[in-house]
């Protein structure tokens, strides 16, 4: 059996995580959550630091006090 060695090539893979590419992925599961949500809510994405993200928010009074009752933004996401 022959001993492999795996380096990582960390520069690439902070290039990825700061992608468009990722940042498309990260929002099509973002906005799947939120069309189960129903209306009252937005998504927003943003490149960070070190990776881009994508959040979701309750917009209006009734999706907060919804989200504050139940949690149903965690509920949502899959």
């Amino acid at each position: 059996m022959s001993k492999m060695k795996f380096v990582l090539d960390r520069a690439g893979v902070r290039e990825l995580l700061k992608s468009t590419e990722a940042m498309a992925v990260c929002k099509e599961h973002a906005d799947a959550s939120c069309r189960s949500l129903g209306t009252g809510y937005t998504v927003t994405t943003y490149t960070g630091k070190t990776r881009v993200n994508a959040s979701i928010a309750a917009s209006t009074q009734r999706a907060r006090r919804e989200n504050a009752e139940n949690n149903t933004i965690l509920k949502s996401l899959r």
